[in-house]
């Protein structure tokens, strides 16, 4: 497909066909795209969780949806979720780095926390890669308030800020 038509075609699906699974050539192939986004200083501070299993998805709705989360019905039937994480620490390691000529780990240099800079564009290259494989995807945050629960219930280290979920 070209990439005028993946891009006329992206669009936020926010209701799936759970009796469809992903194929795992797609899942690859999605999650290969996000990984290969542009990385300041080729960081690599993104990292993905994927839930496909029911057990996964169904605690990863138990522990991250509010109670009055009808929004979100259409997409308890995805089934895969990908979380999106990132690191600010890697971020400011690398650049106290030599190659990169800060000595410190000021994160007041940055003009843009570029940790989630690098997220956004790793989210953008799955959805636009779900297109590419004719698959739905939709993202969306976790609200603010149910973030450490999520990272207790998968064990997301605390280093990792949560970026969003990819539904596909």
């Amino acid at each position: 497909m070209q990439l005028a038509e993946v891009l006329r075609r992206r669009r936020m699906i926010r209701s799936y066909d759970a009796a469809l699974p992903v194929p795992v050539e797609a899942l690859d192939a999605i999650l290969g795209a996000a990984l290969r986004a542009p990385s300041a200083g080729f960081t690599q501070g993104v990292s993905l969780l994927v839930l496909s299993s029911a057990a996964e998805r169904e605690t990863f709705w138990r522990v991250a949806a509010e109670a009055d989360s009808s929004w979100l019905r259409g997409m308890w039937t995805a089934p895969v979720l990908v979380t999106v994480w990132t690191s600010e620490e890697a971020y400011l390691d690398r650049y106290a780095e030599p190659d990169k000529g800060w000595t410190d780990r000021d994160p007041a240099r940055w003009s843009a926390p570029y940790w989630f800079v690098d997220a956004g564009m790793a989210c953008l290259a799955a959805l636009l890669s779900a297109v590419d494989h004719d698959l739905g995807a939709c993202f969306f945050g976790i609200p603010a308030d149910r973030i450490a629960a999520v990272r207790k219930a998968f064990g997301v280290p605390s280093g990792q800020l949560s970026v969003g979920v990819i539904s596909l």
